[in-house]
């Protein structure tokens, strides 16, 4: 057991690249994922690179700018989820800049943070590892000259689907996702058009900013329309409808700096992960706003939204 005391002193004073391989770190993972996953060596070996190069590679390493304390509780909670940060279509988790303000609205103080955040193909497999499901299917999505319906008789949920394929038109009409519960029954979760189309007004409503001079920007997440014939992009949709199937389910055991796309974290239970030991408070920035992970101008303010539009 190595005797070095992680502080915020200590990792404040490491570059944002070498906090995961200071020694202190290290060993700080492998106890938390041994102790909750086991093989924490190889995890750590495996997951320390994935992690330096999405700080090297977002945006042109904008995460870095991120506080060292939240670039370390990002690290570790990943060891508490157990969950990887390899790259993919179905990747379980990555990382996101949040800026933060932890002044006043009237005198803002902004603050860069690095967040972990776990996918739906992630949640998942949380889901699965805690028992309140045995399996998923894959997300089927619903073309416009396919036969479907969907029905719930009595809390119990059935999906008719025929496909006829080709898909003329390729217009996408709904997406859904089967899947077996912890007592064998099944459960889905169903997503409409005019779901979609709800949830892409909800990200214009959130994206939308005012600027110095009262001009409004802003757009809703180009995904919703960069699918073929300017429809919502399939990979887009297909995880969009494993985020709202669980909306209704248990919360999962994530690290306490840690977002599911599909909720923002409340209520997380009190478990010092971390081991960081007690430093001065350091003194506020003579720039009151630093530079931010977020649009200009924000003449309005900015307040962090992990719930159903985070920029996914």
């Amino acid at each position: 057991m190595s005797n070095i005391q992680l502080t915020v002193d200590r990792l404040n004073a490491l570059q944002p690249l070498d906090i995961v391989g200071d020694p202190a770190v290290r060993e700080k993972f492998i106890q938390i994922y041994n102790t909750l996953h086991g093989d924490g060596e190889a995890a750590y070996e495996r997951e320390s690179v994935y992690f330096n190069q999405l700080l090297r590679d977002y945006e042109n390493g904008k995460l870095q700018k991120a506080t060292r304390f939240s670039i370390f509780t990002a690290f570790i909670d990943l060891a508490v989820c157990g969950l990887s940060l390899a790259p993919g279509s179905r990747a379980q988790c990555y990382l996101l800049g949040r800026n933060v303000n932890i002044g006043t609205k009237d005198q803002p103080r902004w603050e860069g943070r690095c967040v972990l955040t776990v996918s739906g193909y992630g949640e998942l497999m949380l889901r699965i590892r805690a028992g309140q499901i045995r399996h998923a299917d894959n997300p089927v999505l619903v073309y416009e000259n396919d036969e479907f319906s969907f029905a719930d008789r009595d809390g119990r949920k059935s999906v008719m689907y025929v496909a006829h394929i080709p898909h003329a038109g390729k217009k996408i009409v709904a997406c859904y996702l089967g899947f077996t519960r912890a007592d064998g029954s099944r459960d889905y979760g169903v997503l409409f058009e005019e779901d979609w189309k709800r949830l892409q007004e909800y990200s214009l409503k959130n994206n939308q900013r005012r600027n110095a001079r009262g001009e409004v920007y802003g757009n809703a997440n180009a995904l919703y329309t960069s699918g073929e014939g300017n429809t919502i992009d399939p990979g887009f949709l297909c995880a969009k409808c494993i985020k709202h199937a669980f909306k209704t389910y248990p919360k999962v055991n994530i690290g306490k700096n840690t977002e599911l796309q599909s909720e923002q974290p409340d209520d997380v239970e009190d478990t010092d992960y971390y081991g960081i030991g007690e430093t001065p408070q350091t003194e506020a920035p003579a720039n009151p706003q630093p530079e931010s992970f977020c649009p200009p101008e924000q003449s309005a303010g900015i307040t962090i939204d992990t719930g159903d539009e985070d920029g996914f």
